[in-house]
C-alpha cells in the first residue's frame, strides 16, 4: 500500500511539474511577446514621425540598429528603403498582413516564423501622412529555440523537482500509512485518524464482537466438554487424521499409562499398547474397530470409531469401557445357570429313580415308606432351591415392592430362635440369645431371611453338642447382629468366596445337611439393600462369627 501511494503521489507531482512548466513558459512567452510588440510599436511611431518630418534624409543620418529592421514601403507595395537589404532587389510587400492592416487602419502587426522554425519575427507597420508605410521588425526566439537554449536550466529544475518529489512522496506516503499501521484493532471505534475508514472500522468492530461471542461460546462448550470428560469413568481419546492426540481425559490417561497433558503428541508414540494402536490405525483407514482387551485395571471394551466428512477421515474417537463387572456378571450367570441345572438335576434323578422302582414293584412293602420319604425329601429340597432362587432374583431387582418399617431386631431374633429350636435340638446344638431391644428401619422379610439363614447355617455346620450364640445390640450409632457358632469353621482361602451363589466350602457335608448353596448370597444381598454391611471371622475347627451392622432407626 505504501508503494502504491508513493507511486501515485510521485507521478502526480511529475505531471503537475510538467504541466506547470508548460503553462508558466507559455504565459511568460506570451507576456514577453506582448511587451516586445508594445516596444516595437512605440519605436515604429517615433520613427514614423521622424520620417514624416525628414523623409529619406532621416535614414541617412540614422545609425544602423543591430536588433531592428526598418523598411519603408510605398502605397503600392514597392520597397522604398530597407536597412538590411537592397530595396530594388526586394519583392513587393503589398500582400504582407501588417502592410494591409496599416494601409487599411493606420496600424498593423504580425508575427511569422523563419523557415527553420527556430526564429520568430515580429512586425509592426504604421501608415504615414503621405500614404507610405513604415515597418519595423525584430527577431524573437521561438519556444522551441527557447527550450533548446534553456535545456540545462530546465533539466536542473526537473532533477531537483524529481528528487524533491521522491522525498516528499515518500514522506507523505509513510505519513498516510502510519496511522493505518498503528490502528487499534482491539478497539476499532477508538481510531479517529481517518473518517473515510469509519465504515470499515465499524464493520471490524461488529465482526470482533461476533468473534468474541463465538469464542466465549466455544470456551464454554470446551469447558463443559472437559468437565464431562474428566468426570467420565470411561476413557475418551480424540485423535486427528495425522495420528496426533487432540484430547484425552484422565481415565484414558490412567488406562493407557500416559501423562494427562500429552495432547499434541503422536498417539503411536505416547501409547504403548500395540492392540490399541492397531485399532486406531484401522479406524484411520475409515473402518470401525472394536475389541475387548485386558488392561491393568480390568477388562475393557475398546472401540475406535472414525470421524468422517464427505468421505474423508477427519479423526478417530477412541472409547474405553470397563466391562469387568459385565463380564463377571455374565460369568456368574453362566455359573448360576449351570449350578441351578446341576442342583435340580440331582434331586430329579433321585425322585425319578425312586419312583421308577416303586412303579416297577421292585420295592418290598416294608421299604415303601422309606422310598416315599426319600422322594419327599428330594422334592422338598427342590422346592427350597426354587424358592431361594426366586428370593435371590427378587433381591437382585432391589426388593422395590417390599415395605419398609421399624423393626425390633431383638424380637426378630427371638422369633428365629423359636423357629429353629427344634431342628437345633435334633443336631444337639444349643441356641442362646443375648442383648436388648434394638430398633432399625428395614424390611421385615429381609431381616427374617438374614436371621434364619445365619442361624440355620450355624446349626447345620456346628458340631454335635455345639452352641450357637446370637447377640443383638448397638454401638457407635449402628445396630449389631452377631451369630457365632462352635462348628467346623471356614478356611481362610475360602472366605472371599463364601457369599457367591452355590459356593460350598465342604460340598460333601453340604449335601448331607441339605443346603442349597444360596443362603449366604441371600444374606449379603439383603444386608446391602438394608444399607448394612457384614463381616466374617472364622477359625477352622473352632467356629465362625458372622457380624452384621445396620443403621439405627432415626424415629
Amino acid at each position: 500500500m505504501t508503494k502504491r501511494i508513493f507511486h501515485s503521489i510521485f507521478l502526480v507531482a511529475l505531471a503537475v511539474l510538467f504541466a506547470s512548466m508548460v503553462l508558466i513558459m507559455g504565459a511568460v512567452y506570451n507576456y514577453f511577446t506582448a511587451t516586445q510588440f508594445q516596444q516595437l510599436q512605440t519605436q515604429t511611431t517615433l520613427a514614423a514621425q521622424a520620417v514624416s518630418n525628414e523623409g529619406l534624409a532621416y535614414f541617412e543620418s540614422l545609425e544602423d540598429p543591430e536588433d531592428c529592421r526598418i523598411t519603408w514601403i510605398a502605397a503600392d507595395g514597392t520597397v522604398l528603403y530597407d536597412n538590411r537589404t537592397d530595396s530594388d532587389a526586394m519583392e513587393n510587400h503589398l500582400a504582407r498582413e501588417e502592410i494591409q492592416d496599416a494601409l487599411a487602419g493606420g496600424y498593423g502587426k504580425s508575427a511569422r516564423y523563419s523557415d527553420t522554425l527556430m526564429d520568430r519575427y515580429l512586425y509592426t507597420a504604421q501608415r504615414l501622412s503621405d500614404g507610405t508605410v513604415l515597418r519595423l521588425s525584430t527577431s524573437q526566439t521561438s519556444v522551441l529555440h527557447l527550450m533548446v537554449e534553456m535545456f540545462q536550466p530546465i533539466l536542473a529544475v526537473i532533477l531537483i523537482a524529481v528528487v524533491l518529489s521522491l522525498w516528499l512522496s515518500s514522506r507523505v506516503a509513510k505519513g498516510i500509512v502510519k496511522p493505518l499501521n498503528e490502528l487499534n484493532l482491539d478497539d476499532p471505534l477508538s481510531n479517529r485518524e481517518y473518517e473515510e475508514i469509519t465504515p470499515l472500522l465499524q464493520r471490524l468492530d461488529s465482526q470482533q464482537q461476533q468473534l468474541k461471542s463465538q469464542e466465549k461460546a466455544m470456551y464454554q462448550k470446551q469447558k463443559e466438554f472437559n468437565t464431562v470428560t474428566r468426570a467420565l469413568n470411561e476413557g475418551l481419546v480424540l485423535v486427528s487424521s495425522g495420528g496426533v492426540i487432540l484430547s484425552i481425559n484422565p481415565a484414558a490417561a490412567k488406562l493407557l499409562d500416559v501423562t494427562p497433558n500429552c495432547a499434541g503428541a503422536d498417539f503411536s508414540v505416547a501409547n504403548r499398547n500395540r492392540d490399541i494402536a492397531a485399532l486406531v490405525n484401522t479406524a484411520l483407514t475409515g473402518e470401525k474397530a472394536e475389541r475387548t482387551l485386558s488392561l491393568s485395571f480390568g477388562e475393557y471394551q475398546v472401540t475406535a470409531s472414525p470421524v468422517k466428512s464427505k468421505g474423508h477421515v477427519l479423526g478417530v474417537v477412541l472409547l474405553l469401557f470397563d466391562v469387568t463387572q459385565k463380564l463377571r456378571a455374565e460369568q456368574l450367570r453362566r455359573e448360576f445357570t449351570a449350578n441351578v441345572s446341576h442342583e435340580l438335576k440331582t434331586p430329579l434323578h433321585a425322585i425319578s429313580g425312586y419312583a421308577e422302582l416303586l412303579k416297577s414293584g421292585m420295592v418290598p412293602q416294608e421299604d415303601t415308606r422309606h422310598f416315599a420319604e426319600k422322594i419327599y425329601a428330594e422334592a422338598h429340597r427342590m422346592i427350597q432351591l426354587v424358592e431361594d432362587t426366586l428370593r435371590l432374583s427378587r433381591l437382585d431387582e432391589g426388593a422395590a415392592d417390599m415395605q419398609w418399617a421399624p423393626i425390633d431386631l431383638y424380637a426378630a431374633a427371638q422369633a428365629t430362635v423359636k423357629e429353629l429350636t427344634a431342628p437345633a435340638e435334633l443336631e444337639s446344638v444349643s441356641l442362646k440369645l443375648e442383648g436388648s431391644s434394638t430398633v432399625i428401619h428395614g424390611i421385615s422379610q429381609l431381616v427374617s431371611s438374614i436371621l434364619f439363614n445365619l442361624v440355620d447355617n450355624a446349626v447345620k455346620y456346628n458340631k454335635h453338642g455345639g452352641l450357637v450364640l446370637i447377640r443383638v445390640g448397638s454401638e457407635h450409632g449402628r445396630a449389631i447382629l452377631s451369630v457365632s457358632d462352635t462348628g467346623i469353621g471356614i478356611p481362610e482361602d475360602h472366605l472371599p468366596r463364601i457369599f457367591e451363589r452355590f459356593y460350598r466350602v465342604d460340598k460333601s457335608h453340604s449335601k448331607e445337611v441339605g443346603g442349597t448353596g444360596l443362603g449366604l448370597s441371600i444374606v449379603k444381598h439383603a444386608v446391602l439393600i438394608l444399607g448394612g454391611s457384614i463381616e466374617v471371622d472364622s477359625t477352622p475347627g473352632k467356629g465362625t462369627i458372622m457380624t452384621v451392622y445396620f443403621p439405627l432407626s432415626q424415629t
